[in-house]
């Protein structure tokens, strides 16, 4: 496939400051002219996504916010549907949705049991987008209900970006979702997910990918920690691709709980990084990530962030690198 639109760029910030030092960094990105602004939802880990999301409304204009990701399992889906409804009644118009399943990260601290992950999305999207609409919904799935429940006066078009690695949440993203979010995915698979999107949607469809630009080696041990909580999580032909067996996955859980990612990176291979970042220098990161874009179709690159004091130069230097390749 090729792809014509220029490639614009949004940031995922992790609050783990005061949400007024958050709020500063999503102006400055807005000024760098990125498009869209995710707050991590990582529950006990951050700050609350939610507080932060409207700091950062209030301090910003026009860039688009939302978090980056929730899930079904750690508040209500119709408290979420509010939730998101009300920061898009504040901010005039700027809220989408970012969704999936959860990560250990976020639910083991909250000792949350993941019960059937992909069904909790998908009624999450229904219920949500009904409730959206205006309409009154009395319904009870396999994992969520509702009581006659409504929303006062809710924009029926907030988009909804769904998150995942499984080819199921995949297929569902493309008949259901106005975004996929990639994060951190192996780039032999970043072709083949994109067509799976496009060929399963019948609406338009913002594909965004997300991943750290390497070019020093701070960057590339950042990227090991990134990877400790998303490997465990990737599907079974990820592990067969980078020949990582279920000891290996036990090790990196283990690891996690007891300390998580610093006391997890140790088990991360140097060759297993490289199969998912962009690496090298300025100008070689930003000719590689042109090339992905153009080749596999994608919309907007996410800059993953969570160090707030590295923000500023990482903000800079990021849109340099998406800008000069486009």
């Amino acid at each position: 496939m090729t792809h014509t639109n220029q490639l614009a760029g949004s940031v995922n910030l992790m609050p783990t400051g005061p949400a007024a030092r958050v709020a500063e960094l999503a102006v400055e990105a807005e000024r760098l002219g990125y498009r869209r602004c995710w707050i991590y939802d990582e529950g006990l880990v951050t700050r609350d996504v939610y507080v932060t999301l409207t700091a950062v409304a209030a301090a910003t204009e026009s860039i688009r916010i939302g978090p980056g990701i929730t899930n079904p399992f750690t508040r209500h889906p119709g408290v979420t549907a509010n939730a998101i409804a009300s920061l898009d009644e504040f901010s005039k118009g700027r809220a989408f949705l970012g969704l999936g399943a959860g990560g250990g990260l976020t639910l083991a601290p909250l000792a949350v049991d993941r019960r059937r992950p992909f069904t909790a999305v998908a009624e999450m999207v229904d219920a949500t987008r009904s409730l959206w609409r205006g309409s009154t919904i009395d319904t009870h799935g396999d994992t969520v209900g509702f009581n006659a429940a409504s929303l006062t006066s809710p924009r029926a078009d907030i988009e909804i970006h769904l998150a995942g690695r499984g080819p199921r949440m995949i297929e569902l993203a493309g008949r259901v979702a106005d975004g996929f979010y990639m994060s951190y995915i192996h780039k032999d698979f970043i072709g083949p997910t994109v067509e799976k999107l496009r060929s399963a949607g019948t609406r338009p469809m913002t594909v965004t990918y997300s991943t750290r630009i390497v070019v020093d080696d701070d960057d590339f041990e950042a990227a090991r920690r990134d990877l400790t909580f998303r490997i465990p999580d990737s599907p079974a032909d990820i592990h067969e691709r980078l020949d990582i067996g279920p000891d290996d996955i036990a090790a990196l859980r283990a690891a996690l709980v007891e300390g998580g990612p610093p006391a997890a990176a140790h088990l991360i291979r140097d060759e297993w990084v490289t199969q998912f970042v962009i690496a090298g220098s300025r100008q070689e990161c930003a000719q590689e990530l042109a090339d992905l874009a153009a080749t596999n179709g994608l919309d907007e690159f996410l800059l993953p962030i969570d160090d707030l004091d590295k923000a500023p130069d990482l903000l800079s230097d990021t849109m340099a690198i998406v800008s000069a390749g486009t």
